[in-house]
């Protein structure tokens, strides 16, 4: 089986296993991976995901032989499309890609994340490279696009001109200059990316979600809008977690939670 799903309290952990393909993509492993994490998102015990390829890949992209054999079909990419209907899942090419969950979701990063599985790798929250890691449109030497996204969230995270100087290069871009320009957030000695990754998914699970969730809600909503645009939006978004949480939140610090920077029991 190409996925395996393990729990660790509200931390659940996805790792793609197709150790073969360098975890590249095919239709049944992204269909298997945008279901579980659609049943991940509608779990209420369950908090933070992360990502993690096995293997020593986190992933190669869209299986490029499976996509060979599409060459002469009529309509190849007609499944790929934005399908219609309000109750459609939008899957993308590389599973996931086009879902908006209300819950983050960590990439642990080994080796490669290239092509797809860098657009897969930029649908997540966070990533957490190890140092030998790499992300680089790779499909560039092949004359395939980016269809994952990539396009879309590169620029947000890094600027558009450091996007486009990786995606019309297509070359390497090592874990050390992905932290450096913003492209990972954490950086983790080699084998050791899925552990930092579930640390810092603990971390998260550990503090009021409705709170947190709501915070991360408008920090993607927010883009594009003006800065009063955007104010508004963050106040309908959040101001009912003053009262569903804030208020709470205050008197356990009241009570003496917290102080000093004390996080270890709020």
């Amino acid at each position: 089986m190409s996925l395996m799903i393990e729990r660790d309290g509200p931390v659940t952990t996805f790792i793609r296993d197709r150790r073969e393909a360098r975890n590249a993509m095919d239709p049944e492993s992204a269909d298997a991976l945008t279901q579980a994490f659609l049943d991940f998102d509608a779990d209420p015990g369950q908090s933070v995901a992360v990502l993690y390829g096995a293997g020593g890949a986190f992933c190669a992209g869209f299986d490029l032989k499976y996509a060979a054999g599409l060459l002469g079909r009529p309509d190849p990419l007609g499944d790929l499309a934005f399908p219609e209907g309000e109750d459609a899942v939008p899957r993308g090419p590389m599973g996931p890609t086009r879902l908006q969950l209300s819950k983050p979701v960590i990439a642990a990063i080994a080796g490669p994340a290239v092509a797809g599985g860098m657009e897969l790798a930029l649908w997540c929250d966070l990533r957490v490279m190890e140092e030998s890691a790499f992300m680089g449109v790779y499909c560039r030497r092949w004359g395939v696009p980016l269809i994952d996204g990539g396009t879309v969230r590169l620029p947000r995270i890094v600027g558009r001109g450091r996007a486009l100087d990786i995606v019309m290069t297509g070359r390497k871009v090592p874990a050390e200059e992905c932290h450096r320009i913003g492209l990972c957030e954490r950086l983790a000695p080699d084998g050791k990316a899925r552990e930092a990754a579930e640390a810092l998914a603990h971390e998260i699970a550990r503090f009021p979600q409705e709170c947190m969730r709501a915070d991360r809600r408008s920090c993607y909503r927010q883009e594009g809008l003006d800065e009063q645009a955007a104010l508004r939006m963050e106040w309908a978004n959040s101001v009912a977690m003053v009262e569903v949480s804030g208020a709470a939140g205050a008197r356990r610090f009241a009570e003496g939670k917290g102080r000093g920077g004390d996080f270890a029991d709020i």
